[in-house]
């Protein structure tokens, strides 16, 4: 997979996360997720049904 392909950069962090010992490792998933929790929620776009999108 090319180094520009989208997701790519997820993938690379994901490598060194699993080098790391156990709980620096669930550390770094822990901040990881907040850090993609945080891009979805701020993300432009449809809002799912049933999460607080405009009445119709």
């Amino acid at each position: 997979m090319p180094d520009d392909e989208p997701g790519e950069g997820l993938v690379s962090r994901v490598r060194v996360i699993e080098q790391q010992p156990l709980a620096q490792r669930a550390a770094a998933y822990v901040a990881l997720h907040d850090e993609l929790a945080r891009r979805l929620e701020s993300a432009p776009g449809e809002t799912s049904a049933g999460q607080g999108g405009e009445p119709r």
